[in-house]
């Protein structure tokens, strides 16, 4: 029997309603937000697909991971058959480019950016977790 559990990112910005547009721009629609009594957002939640991002402004000074060469070491990866479109809107939105859109030698398409604040970014038709081979 499998647990029921699922993943779902979380980020801090320290500009959260810039954000969320970022994202908005890619095609996340914002399906909840919540702010304090001075209008910061506590908590907001964004989805795209199955994809669910929850981000909140910053509580403090966070150091954001730097790019080491074509990454900072982590990040969060969207499945798509629209890589392409989605580094176009990434970048078209204020992202900085890291891969553009290319064929791997496994088959799979991918590219890579760090959103307005950092964050890093990855779209692939790869889908983590299936049986898979190079030639599907």
């Amino acid at each position: 029997m499998e647990p029921d559990v699922t993943l779902h990112a979380y980020l801090s910005f320290d500009d959260a309603p810039a954000g969320m547009r970022w994202l908005e721009h890619l095609g996340f629609e914002s399906v909840a937000r919540q702010a304090d009594d001075n209008g910061r957002v506590v908590h907001a939640e964004l989805r795209l697909g199955q994809a669910v991002v929850m981000l909140a402004t910053s509580n403090a000074a966070y150091d954001v991971p730097a790019l080491k060469g074509d990454s900072t070491g982590g990040g969060l990866y969207l499945v798509t058959r629209n890589v392409d479109d989605l580094y176009n809107r990434a970048v078209q939105a204020g992202g900085r480019s890291v891969l553009a859109p290319e064929d791997t030698d496994w088959g799979s398409r991918r590219a890579r950016v760090l959103d307005p604040e950092g964050h890093e970014w990855s779209f692939g038709s790869y889908a983590p977790g299936r049986q898979w081979s190079s030639e599907d």
